[in-house]
């Protein structure tokens, strides 16, 4: 198949559209059920390259949730705790441990929940049936993996009335070095960003600390593989195998330490005692859960424990989270590592990412306030490695 037609692209307007390879050979795919669109190829497209370099990397299962071409977790398969299986809304899976791959998904899925509704998941590994039914009670638009057991794409098939998208990739599927878009009927062309994410990339630590243990090794990896698929300007939080905060798109390098930390500071949260007992009413869904939860701890538009209001979620009036109550919590999260595509232009970043936790920094350098950036993790005994490589993704 050299071309597959689609309904439309970015916007129901824009057609006709389609994708197909521009040499004349075939796809290197298979839809294997539903009709996924012009965006969600994009999501499955720039996902599978995050996961299947999680695994290149660190030779573990990955897993990663999409939505707009930018992920808002990814993780490897390292198995979850009891407070995060709850938090993660897997506490009910019995033998969730048995499949890593189901752990790092759980873990994707569970970090951002309020922003993966209806996301595109991408995995490294053949899909087992384990992971199929974490899939299947979520609401998502796909998944791409490089193949799927004959159980776990029974199980795909019954999502969304039969038509959920489930999309096979050539794991082996190498692409042109070179690579061509259009704008305003200009075409652009690049080699593509085929740079080695590894342990080699952390070598230049230009902090007085340079003790940089094996897991934040790992989690520094994590944390700019995904921010090499993410749109820039883009930092990312990190710990424990996953992404817990992706601030994507922003203008300014503060921003995206803020809206990364807060995401940081809320997966936190969720999972403090008083989230993981909030009494909600038997019928809410986990969708209604999730805004319900994302407005217990952040105080949105809605106060959802005033009058009036509790009775709509709560079988009973819940305590609010104080403000007291989420810093001290949030302060016991240590060990975060940060990665940024870009370098720290102030040393305002660095003094954000330290009230969520961090204590690993990885970012290109460059910045005429080098010395201002390394002297504020310096006063916080961070360690930060200079990479060199810059990571913007448009």
């Amino acid at each position: 198949m050299n071309e597959l037609e689609l309904k439309y692209g970015c916007n129901p307007n824009q057609k006709p559209a389609r994708i197909f390879m521009r040499d004349g050979g075939d796809l290197p795919l298979a839809v294997l059920n539903g009709k996924p669109g012009y965006i969600n190829f994009m999501d499955a497209f720039n996902s599978w390259q995050l996961v299947k370099e999680l695994k290149d990397a660190l030779n573990m299962p990955a897993a990663t949730s999409f939505k707009h071409v930018s992920p808002t977790s990814a993780a490897v398969g390292l198995p979850l705790s009891r407070d995060l299986k709850r938090a993660c809304f897997v506490d009910d899976v019995p033998d969730l441990d048995d499949s890593p791959l189901a752990c790092a998904y759980a873990r994707a899925r569970g970090t951002d929940r309020l922003c993966s509704f209806g996301d595109w998941v991408a995995l490294s590994d053949v899909c087992d049936a384990a992971t199929a039914n974490l899939i299947k009670r979520e609401v998502s638009d796909g998944v791409i993996a490089p193949g799927y057991t004959d159980e776990a794409l029974e199980i795909l098939k019954t999502k969304r009335k039969g038509n959920y998208n489930v999309v096979q990739i050539e794991a082996g599927y190498v692409p042109d070095p070179k690579e061509t878009r259009e704008i305003f009927g200009i075409t652009f062309e690049q080699g593509r960003n085929n740079f080695k994410i590894d342990r080699a990339l952390l070598s230049n630590i230009v902090t007085n600390n340079k003790n940089l243990p094996d897991s934040a090794v790992r989690d520094l990896i994590v944390a700019l593989i995904t921010l090499k698929y993410t749109q820039s300007n883009s930092v990312c939080f990190a710990v424990d195998g996953q992404a817990i905060g992706v601030g994507a798109g922003q203008q300014s390098r503060i921003h995206c330490t803020r809206l990364a930390g807060n995401k940081a500071d809320t997966w936190r949260l969720r999972q403090h005692s008083k989230v993981l007992n909030l009494p909600f009413r038997p019928d809410l869904g986990r969708p209604e859960r999730d805004n319900v939860i994302d407005g217990y701890i952040n105080g949105n538009e809605e106060d959802v424990c005033a009058e009036g209001n509790w009775q709509k979620y709560f079988t009973s009036r819940p305590q609010p989270l104080s403000d007291f109550e989420k810093r001290t919590w949030v302060a016991n999260n240590t060990n975060v590592a940060l990665g940024s595509d870009a370098f720290f232009p102030f040393p305002d970043s660095i003094e954000r990412a330290r009230r969520s936790g961090v204590r690993y920094v990885a970012q290109p350098g460059g910045s005429i306030r080098d010395d201002l950036v390394i002297e504020k993790c310096d006063d916080y005994d961070m360690v930060m490695a200079f990479t060199g490589m810059r990571l913007f993704h448009h």
